[in-house]
């Protein structure tokens, strides 16, 4: 539990920062002067650099160790976001936002190889879960954090006092060295390594790994979707206040919440993972299309957009059973940061396409599309599933 409680507090850290700079915008662009357009390409270099950088950091952590990765990371991540508190022209946030993405794409791959080697099985499901509730949560705290501070003072001393405050957090998480290291547990002892760049790529080009990859960049592109642009699509859709859509928003994140819980408890108890990760998407997509067609009354909004969110939430430890159960020992770096990388490489590129879908008054295909996308990971889980066998299989090359 004390493995677990560390690492979930490192992933909230992770998903605090990736919404540290979207609420400031209006902020950002008055003190600038630059548009929506410019300040979006702020989240798609965080997202690309992200995105790119996981498979690396995966590696890392295999040869390195997960905890060093870890705290790497944490401090580039807090470091970078201190300093976008102090720079004096726009464009030095665009390399600043490549660095605070690459100190986000460590999370996924040290995370899970700490996890695989120190959790034992039968806590695995609990532990994906906290894991989960942890980034989600991180995801409800920022808005508010950095905007309440930014009004007491400016968005320049809100940025530099929650780096400041991440920063501590990795030196405190730099105290549990014992608790922390991913060398020489159980995942270690039985471990058979791949060796080798042609060993390397023949196990990440597997069937059951690219359909995990492909999974995740579709999640991705369906959640950004809603957790980016259904505000703005609810008031063009219903004609519903800011607060009201705001708080379907927050509705949504906090019933994932509260599915990654139940989720997590399931995992568990079952070996049929691919079912409950299937299962709740297709209710998820169900649900986003009630949303879509414009017929709920708009007081039942925050609790319609909390279902969903619950159901989509609830596949999120069952996945990351799956994608353990195609990972071969001593891999799970490589094969968590590669995978992963499709969240961060579809978060990157799909944005734009919804915004686009707004500008052009289209606000109930934000949720349509949003909807579909989740219907199709469903053929990826169960390929995933179909695909793993009852071991893991070790490919080695010379």
């Amino acid at each position: 539990m004390r493995i677990i409680g560390l690492i979930g507090s490192a992933h909230f850290v992770s998903h605090f920062f990736q919404l540290a700079l979207p609420p400031l915008f209006p902020l950002l662009r008055e003190s600038f002067g630059v548009s929506y357009v410019e300040l979006g390409l702020l989240m798609s270099l965080f997202f690309a650099a992200s995105g790119l950088g996981q498979t690396g950091a995966g590696f890392l952590v295999d040869h390195l160790g997960a905890r060093r990765v870890l705290l790497g990371g944490m401090a580039l991540l807090s470091g970078a976001t201190a300093v976008a508190g102090v720079v004096p022209a726009f464009w030095l946030l665009l390399p600043v936002a490549v660095l605070l993405g690459l100190g986000n794409s460590v999370f996924h791959p040290a995370d899970y190889s700490i996890f695989n080697t120190a959790v034992s099985p039968e806590r695995l499901g609990r532990a994906y879960g906290v894991h989960g509730i942890c980034g989600t949560l991180g995801w409800v705290a920022a808005p508010t954090v950095v905007v309440g501070l930014a009004h007491a003072f400016n968005w320049r001393v809100s940025l530099v006092a929650v780096g400041a405050a991440g920063l501590a957090a990795t030196l405190a998480l730099s105290t549990q060295r014992r608790t922390l290291d991913d060398r020489g547990g159980r995942e270690s002892r039985r471990a058979a390594p791949v060796h080798g760049l042609a060993g390397n790529i023949a196990l990440l080009m597997t069937p059951s790994i690219l359909a995990a990859f492909a999974y995740f960049a579709l999640l991705a592109t369906s959640l950004v979707g809603i957790q980016t642009f259904a505000v703005s699509a609810l008031v063009q859709l219903y004609q519903a206040p800011l607060g009201l859509a705001t708080g379907a928003l927050t509705g949504f994140l906090l019933g994932s919440a509260g599915g990654i819980l139940l989720g997590a408890v399931l995992a568990d108890r079952t070996s049929r993972h691919h079912v409950v990760a299937a299962g709740g998407m297709l209710l998820g997509a169900v649900i986003t299309l009630v949303v879509a067609s414009a017929a709920p009354p708009m007081s039942t909004l925050p609790v319609i957009m909390a279902l969903a969110g619950f159901f989509v939430g609830g596949t999120s430890p069952s996945r990351d059973m799956l994608v353990r159960s195609a990972t071969p020992p001593g891999a799970s770096g490589k094969v968590y940061g590669f995978v992963y990388s499709g969240l961060d490489l579809g978060s990157a590129l799909t944005p734009l396409f919804f915004g686009w879908l707004l500008d052009r008054g289209e606000p109930r295909l934000v949720f349509v599309v949003s909807a579909m996308l989740m219907v199709v990971t469903i053929a990826t889980v169960l390929q995933v599933s179909r695909r793993v066998s009852p071991h893991a299989i070790i490919i080695t090359a010379p």
